[in-house]
């Protein structure tokens, strides 16, 4: 989806205008991908913007680059400030935000670590990932040919930057098939995710997710969504999945910041059809904590001040 321009990006501490917010064409990350980043969504609430788990998605942000042996230059809770400021100085309600921890221009080579760490975090409005027909009847998927990368190739508890060239491969791939979405499969055959969301399997009343070590991103927002099911009376189990327990799912959906709560309308033309009851009820459940609207929840949303 084009991208909507706002006022402000932060910048190594400094805002600055959107068109000025730029790097030299040596810029390290550029050249080899040693950056991790977050996608993170601010939504209206009855108090005004919030930024939803603001915190938590900070933290991972720390964890990843600590993978990646990155030393941010920052504390995370300078780095949270910095994002409610960024909202606030683009006059944004809901947007969704892009905090990056890239290794800057100074050095050159495989060695990463005597780059200098720049930071940035950028905010605009962005609606629906995979469009509003998307989240209301599902989207078709497809199993990729391209395998999900191994744990011990390139760990997938980090948020890499570099990494997701094997999400765009099956994301083009699936495009040019003519499907939405693309569901990735790990070294040993199991399920592990969507190009850019955890997958979500539901049989028998119960939902099951991948886990990190069939190479699923440990997502805030399959968290968030494990944590409604759960208080709503539905089992939840993180565990293996294969590519056959999607063509048998009675109903399935994906889940990321961006994309948010999707269902899955088919996979390898095998129909699930309409969104189920259970899919149903956690994308509305979803929709309302992220809003602000359900009490129990309600520390989940960082107001932006």
């Amino acid at each position: 989806m084009p991208i909507t321009k706002s006022e402000k990006i932060w910048m190594d501490g400094q805002l600055v205008d959107w068109d000025d917010a730029t790097i030299h064409v040596l810029t390290h990350t550029l050249h080899y991908g040693s950056g991790v980043f977050e996608g993170v969504r601010a939504y209206q609430t009855p108090s005004g913007p919030a930024v939803f788990r603001l915190t938590d998605h900070i933290n991972r942000l720390f964890d990843s680059a600590k993978i990646f042996l990155i030393d941010i230059p920052y504390a995370a809770e300078e780095l949270v400030e910095a994002t409610k400021l960024v909202v606030r100085a683009n006059g944004l309600q809901s947007c969704y935000i892009r905090p990056l921890v890239y290794l800057g221009y100074g050095e050159m080579g495989l060695n990463p670590l005597p780059c200098p760490v720049n930071v940035s975090i950028a905010a605009w409005p962005w609606g629906t990932y995979l469009g509003d027909e998307g989240v209301q009847h599902g989207v078709r998927t497809k199993i990729s040919s391209f395998t999900r990368h191994g744990p011990n190739t390139i760990p997938p508890a980090a948020k890499g930057t570099g990494m997701y060239i094997n999400s765009s491969l099956a994301k083009v791939e699936a495009l040019k098939a003519g499907y939405d979405e693309a569901i990735l499969l790990s070294p040993s055959g199991h399920v592990s995710e969507c190009t850019g969301e955890n997958v979500f399997v539901v049989r028998d009343g119960r939902i099951v997710t991948p886990p990190v070590t069939a190479g699923a991103l440990e997502g805030i927002t399959q968290h968030t969504v494990l944590t409604i099911a759960a208080d709503l009376g539905i089992e939840c189990v993180v565990g293996n999945l294969l590519r056959s327990d999607l063509y048998l799912a009675d109903e399935a959906f994906l889940t990321g910041t961006a994309a948010e709560v999707v269902p899955i309308r088919s996979v390898d033309d095998r129909e699930l059809g309409e969104p189920g009851m259970i899919t149903r009820k956690i994308q509305e459940t979803y929709f309302a904590v992220v809003r602000g609207e359900v009490d129990r929840y309600k520390d989940w949303c960082e107001h932006v001040g």
